[in-house]
């Protein structure tokens, strides 16, 4: 027992952390575009951080729980609702049998993510559940969901450990104008010095060319000294790419694996979520800071994340108590 999919939503995928080690032989990572999103809706729920989820992006799915279970959901805010009524986000949930979970337009953000006690029953290809459309592989069928799908729940929970422990007062603020730290390289030597300076100074926009693969930004031209092309290198998560147009695209979860225009630099890892948080119009400008900078900010995520979790597992003391837990008993009796 788990759920069916009464309405896929605009773009509905299973994804995980990603399927790391195949690059070379040309298969994207894949894997959750807002991954701290994906780690706090995994540890609210008990699951380990990397366990798959729903990722939804700008308009979210119907889904009907065929069995009880907790769920979370974290990320951009789309509006759910459990039998049309207004749910927290950042928060364990029990859902019921015969429960619907429904989302409206994102209010804020692009992406939710919608994490299950005990996991989704999908088979894990390469290490990995994330689903890779583009290869027709992992998640569900390699597909996006859609009217019709069901998922068995993995190990389904009747129970979760300080569960009144389990929500977040969790504001996160998806500014429409993000600033994005980078890494310059690994052919930031290609551009002109002009051209350096428009990259680190100008402001761009968000297009609508913008999926998991890859953000095009418009806005103004940054100068090459000779050519766009190079001979086809690796491209990791973050690589900003600089076609013969002179406009940044950033590639992203479902990234080709090599590619053939210059590189002006990386969006450090941290920051990619907040690029998979905005939409279009958004305003985007590039800060440029080191590596031991970037490594000192992506041990201070790890910290952040771990914080979470301790705070997310600590004892609730009301629980212990059995003064309060017979009065919520009998609040519960008088509204039957």
């Amino acid at each position: 027992m788990g759920i069916i999919i009464h309405d896929g939503g605009l773009y509905t995928t299973v994804q995980d952390y990603g399927r790391y080690g195949y690059q070379d032989v040309g298969f994207s990572v894949c894997g959750a575009m807002d991954k701290r999103s994906l780690a706090i809706a995994n540890m609210l729920v008990d699951n380990k951080e990397d366990e798959a989820g729903l990722e939804i992006t700008l308009v979210g799915p119907k889904i009907e729980f065929t069995k009880s279970n907790f769920i979370s959901i974290t990320g951009g805010n789309l509006k759910p609702k459990i039998n049309g009524i207004e749910v927290d986000m950042y928060k364990a949930i029990f859902v019921n049998e015969k429960d619907i979970l429904t989302f409206e337009n994102a209010k804020s953000g692009a992406r939710a993510y919608i994490a299950f006690a005990g996991g989704l029953n999908i088979q894990s290809i390469m290490g990995s559940k994330s689903t890779n459309v583009k290869c027709s592989l992992g998640g569900y069928k390699g597909r996006t969901l859609k009217s019709g799908d069901f998922i068995s729940f993995s190990s389904p929970k009747d129970y979760l450990p300080n569960f009144l422990s389990r929500y977040l007062n969790y504001k996160d603020e998806h500014s429409e104008d993000i600033v994005l730290r980078v890494i310059l390289g690994p052919q930031d030597n290609e551009f002109t010095e002009d051209g350096l300076k428009t990259f680190l100074s100008a402001s761009y926009k968000v297009t609508n060319d913008f999926d998991r693969m890859g953000c095009r930004l418009d806005g103004p031209k940054i100068e090459h000294k000779t050519s766009a092309d190079i001979i086809s290198d690796g491209i990791v998560l973050g690589s900003i790419q600089i076609p013969p147009n002179g406009k940044p695209i950033i590639m992203l979860a479902d990234r080709q694996t090599t590619g053939g225009y210059t590189k002006i630099g990386t969006v450090i890892s941290i920051d990619i979520r907040k690029l998979a948080q905005s939409k279009t119009g958004d305003i985007i400008k590039f800060k440029e800071i080191s590596l031991n900078e970037s490594q000192k900010l992506y041990r201070d995520e790890v910290n952040y994340l771990q914080e979470i979790k301790r705070k997310i597992n600590k004892p609730c003391i009301e629980v212990l108590n059995p003064r309060n837990t017979s009065k919520r008993i009998k609040r519960l009796f008088n509204n039957l």
